[in-house]
């Protein structure tokens, strides 16, 4: 039985399909090798490399524990040095500490030499008064300062203003109207109250415990009162020994009295008077006794 003759395979003329991207070739070689050849082994000869290491994780705990061993031992060589040095700061401060205490009951000692002194030079100048002054040697002790004193008088407090500026542009608000703009009693203030109770009958007066006598002077350093070259701080206390009602009721009535009083009611100065039945006051200290002696025109005795 014959076959049929094979006949060869027909080949079409017409085109194969391609791919879609196949005019992308290039982006196509991008898309498919995205990683360089050069990055991949470098990458993989890293990874190598660190594998015969530390972890990272590990190293930093090595590199954290040698960082706290070192200010370890810092501390401990900056410990041991204070020890060391401690015994030595110790003894001078402690030497400091006697020395200290040797110049303080020296002057301690001075000072109470100093007032047994004032006592003896007091007692003798009240000796040479009575000497002197006769009958009216005690009055001329009371007047001079030289003498403790006690008896009714009155009590003045002068004080600054609850707000008291300091104040102070160069210029003195006196000078011209007599009054303070900042609430603050003035050197000049206590000179006023002072000489009005003189003028008003008081026989012996103190300014916080500060005797004055008839060289006793009141001036200013900056804001603070000086009595006698002493600095005050108020409440300024003015102690006045007198006929205590007579003297309250002369006072306020006085000039000076009406300054303080204007004081009082402009620029908030604190005051506050009350009559005593029993003042005292202290002796001041180094009272300096002079005689006047008659001179001629020709300034010879």
């Amino acid at each position: 039985m014959c076959g049929m003759p094979q006949q060869p395979p027909v080949r079409s003329s017409a085109p194969r399909p391609s791919r879609p991207d196949a005019s992308m070739s290039l982006l196509t070689n991008v898309m498919d090798h995205s990683l360089d050849e050069g990055y991949a082994e470098a990458a993989a000869r890293k990874q190598a490399e660190g594998a015969g290491g530390l972890p990272k994780t590990l190293r930093a705990k090595v590199g954290l524990a040698a960082g706290l061993v070192l200010a370890a031992l810092v501390v401990t060589v900056g410990a041991a040095n204070a020890r060391i040095a401690a015994p030595v700061v110790a003894k001078e401060r402690q030497e400091l500490i006697d020395r200290i205490e040797r110049e303080t009951a020296a002057a301690d000692k001075l000072e109470s030499g100093v007032d047994t002194l004032r006592a003896d030079v007091s007692a003798r100048q009240r000796a040479a008064l009575k000497a002197d002054g006769g009958d009216q040697a005690d009055l001329v002790s009371v007047l001079s300062g030289a003498t403790d004193v006690h008896g009714p008088g009155v009590k003045l407090i002068v004080d600054d203003a609850k707000e008291a500026s300091t104040g102070g542009d160069g210029t003195n608000p006196r000078e011209t109207s007599g009054f303070s703009d900042t609430g603050r009693v003035r050197d000049r203030d206590m000179q006023r109250v002072v000489n009005g109770l003189w003028e008003s009958g008081a026989e012996a007066i103190s300014v916080n415990g500060q005797r004055l006598t008839a060289l006793s002077a009141i001036r200013a350093a900056g804001d603070a009162i000086l009595v006698d070259n002493k600095p005050l701080v108020p409440p300024y206390t003015v102690l006045a020994v007198g006929d205590g009602q007579r003297l309250s009721t002369r006072f306020q009535n006085s000039a000076d009295g009406l300054y303080l009083h204007a004081l009082q009611e402009n620029y908030g100065i604190r005051t506050g008077i009350s009559v005593e039945a029993d003042v005292r006051l202290s002796a001041a200290p180094s009272v300096i006794v002079r005689t006047a002696e008659p001179r001629t025109e020709k300034g010879t005795p």
